[in-house]
């Protein structure tokens, strides 16, 4: 698969990535950028500072004026582009992805940066097409305290906007009464996460909070429910309100309640949602098409607007910008905030301990309240033939036939039926094909699995020889 993603572009080093392409990654950034100033950041993954070095030569040989703002979470990042003011941005990271990869996330320009200009960056570097310009400039800055103010400054805003428009909450908790376990992952937030919760007051736990971008302890990923199975031990043992683990550059975040089970992201997305537009009536909110259909019903009985979305960081961002939307979120553990003007996983963790201790410190209470529904997590196939195409045609055919569903091409091919839904999407990483369903009660799920694959009945195999691993249990 190509390096070249829709949305950033992945790798393994030094097999995929090397410090040649970082050169030559840098030298076409600076060539799109005609030379002017770019920010550039990388997180703590081993092979970081070599590529980092790559880059910053490239992007120095076009001229241009480089703020080097050393390593830091993607957050972080972000903030200090937008701080500066500069539009170019280049951070080294692979995020969630395990230690052998790398990567790159560019802007270009304010808005996140577009599959088209993923391809005119291909493009460049392919035929070695750069511009030569003398006088390239390199400033190192920390911004790392600007960015913790930041985020207390904006809190304290919600805080605030909630206590001059809501009722007093019915059983808040002090912060030095809620104990908080923060899983770092030994990625970017291992420092900075725990200080930062302890400044407010929590009493804080720690767990992996050294920086090692060997990731020693756990890969990390944190939607993935194995990578925090010492995080659902710790919570219970230290009787803990709340447990947080980030991934590698701080972007994601995933939650676990007090009894140490994990909370699914499209739940916290639903609490996150109804948390803010309780002071922003009729924000809009928007979520990807994979989460449950408890996130639109939440916004709507919220009095909010939702808005669906492809799945991938650079889709959401974009339409919470364009839209002015209050939230997002994406259930891979992405969550953005108009405040912020896009996803932070520390700002997410500070407002859902805000949550939390506000409503009597049990997110297991609050997420029983929200309606119950049954969705298998992403059911993913290997599948190598190259119909991929010809199969979304024929599913997307069979379903339009139906008048008894709505049919979305979004993102692959998603119906969805008053009892629930099923989606079917090819991936763009892997000779993958992924599929989610959902059901208003366990006993149809099986009927709306049937139903969606009903017109192809090659992959309706497959899926049947796996569904006992992914299916929801009925309920006792």
């Amino acid at each position: 698969m190509s390096i070249f993603k829709a949305c950033d572009i992945r790798g393994v080093y030094p097999d995929e990535l090397t410090v040649q392409f970082a050169a030559d990654l840098g030298r076409a950034v600076g060539t799109v950028l005609g030379g002017g100033p770019v920010a550039v950041g990388g997180d703590v993954r081993v092979s970081t500072p070599a590529l980092k070095q790559g880059l910053l030569t490239g992007l120095f040989e076009t001229g241009c004026q480089i703020v080097d703002l050393g390593i830091l979470p993607t957050p972080a990042f972000y903030f200090a582009k937008r701080q500066l003011a500069i539009p170019g941005g280049v951070m080294v990271t692979a995020s969630h992805n395990p230690a052998r990869y790398n990567g790159f996330k560019i802007t270009l320009g304010d808005w996140p940066i577009t599959e088209e200009e993923i391809v005119r960056l291909q493009t460049l570097i392919e035929q070695r097409s750069f511009a030569e310009r003398p006088g390239g400039t390199l400033v190192t800055l920390d911004l790392l305290p600007d960015y913790r103010d930041h985020l207390k400054a904006t809190l304290s805003g919600i805080r605030d906007e909630h206590a001059g428009t809501l009722p007093v909450p019915p059983n808040p908790i002090p912060p030095d009464q809620t104990r908080v376990v923060l899983d770092c992952g030994n990625g970017c937030y291992s420092r900075i996460a725990p200080e930062l919760f302890a400044e407010l007051g929590y009493d804080v736990r720690r767990l992996f909070s050294e920086e090692d971008g060997a990731f020693p302890n756990r890969e990390p990923n944190p939607a993935i429910a194995a990578n925090l199975a010492a995080l659902c031990r710790k919570v219970p043992e230290e009787d803990a309100t709340l447990g947080v683990a980030f991934d590698g550059d701080g972007d994601r975040v995933a939650f676990v309640d007090e009894r140490g089970r994990v909370v699914p992201s499209d739940q916290m997305i639903a609490l996150l949602a109804r948390h803010l537009l309780q002071a922003n009536p009729g924000g809009k909110v928007v979520f990807d098409l994979k989460c449950s259909t408890l996130v639109p019903e939440t916004v709507r009985e919220a009095g909010g607007i939702p808005l669906m979305e492809k799945s991938g960081h650079a889709f959401i961002k974009t339409t919470l910008l364009k839209e002015g939307a209050v939230f997002a979120g994406e259930i891979s553990g992405h969550f953005f905030f108009a405040r912020l003007g896009g996803d932070d996983g520390l700002f997410a963790a500070l407002l859902v301990a805000d949550l939390v201790r506000e409503n009597g410190g049990s997110l297991a209470r609050l997420v029983s309240q929200l309606p119950a529904y049954f969705t298998t997590p992403d059911i993913r196939l290997p599948y190598h033939d190259s119909d991929q195409a010809e199969l979304l045609s024929t599913l997307a055919s069979a379903l339009r036939a139906r008048d008894d569903c709505q049919l979305s091409l979004l993102d692959g091919v998603r119906a969805e039926w008053p009892d629930g839904w099923g989606l079917l999407r090819v991936s763009v990483t892997e000779p993958l094909l992924t599929l989610r369903f959902e059901a208003r009660d366990r006993s149809i799920l099986d009927d709306i699995k049937d139903r969606f694959l009903g017109a192809i009945p090659k992959v309706k195999a497959l899926v049947d020889e796996v569904w006992l691993k992914y299916a929801p249990p009925p309920p006792e």
